[in-house]
């Protein structure tokens, strides 16, 4: 896994503000939109649409207003009033009808938007942002405790300093490890 592969598993508004890295914007241009968005197929079923200009355009807006709340989280401060309003604004362009039915096993609800496939893919990640906002988890973020990266996550675990152990944990003890070497000399 290296830098400029997004980062998934985190809840899906992590996953879209991590499309920003230390190295650049991993969601450049409609390719790596629609790249991104099939990594996230499974937590995305209603977008059936075109990673074109628009929905590119969508996603970075919904992302900006994520990042500023979340980062604004992150650092221990109040969110910009600018930022949750241009959510709501992206989570109401499209307005959705919720659909309960049985599977077999469980009731399951499923959202259907209105609109244009752009603002119903802004709505579905702008909702994600939301949900996480009002979820008391939302206090466990972080940033990740590499120096050079920029990633956020919400651990599982207390004791998790990294966005992945993958990309920074193992590079983080690899320099620990060759730093303990060279003072020993």
């Amino acid at each position: 896994m290296n830098a400029t592969t997004p980062l998934v598993g985190e809840p899906l508004a992590i996953d879209l503000v991590n499309t920003v890295t230390a190295e650049g914007d991993l969601l450049e241009d409609t390719d790596a939109l629609g790249a991104w968005l099939a990594l996230e197929a499974d937590r995305l079923p209603g977008f059936d649409g075109d990673a074109d200009r628009a929905a590119l355009q969508a996603v970075r807006s919904v992302r900006e207003h994520a990042a500023a709340a979340f980062g604004a989280l992150a650092e221990g401060r109040r969110p910009p009033e600018s930022s949750l309003r241009g959510l709501a604004a992206a989570v109401n362009a499209a307005p959705g009808r919720v659909r309960l039915a049985w599977d077999g096993t469980a009731v399951a609800a499923s959202v259907r938007r209105e609109g244009a496939a752009a603002e119903r893919l802004a709505a579905d990640l702008a909702q994600a942002a939301v949900d996480l906002l009002t979820d008391p988890a939302v206090a466990k973020l972080r940033r990740c405790g590499a120096e050079d990266c920029v990633l956020l996550f919400v651990p599982a675990h207390p004791r998790r300093q990294w966005c992945s152990p993958e990309r920074c944990g193992n590079r983080v003890r690899v320099a620990r490890y060759y730093e303990r070497r060279k003072a020993e000399r």
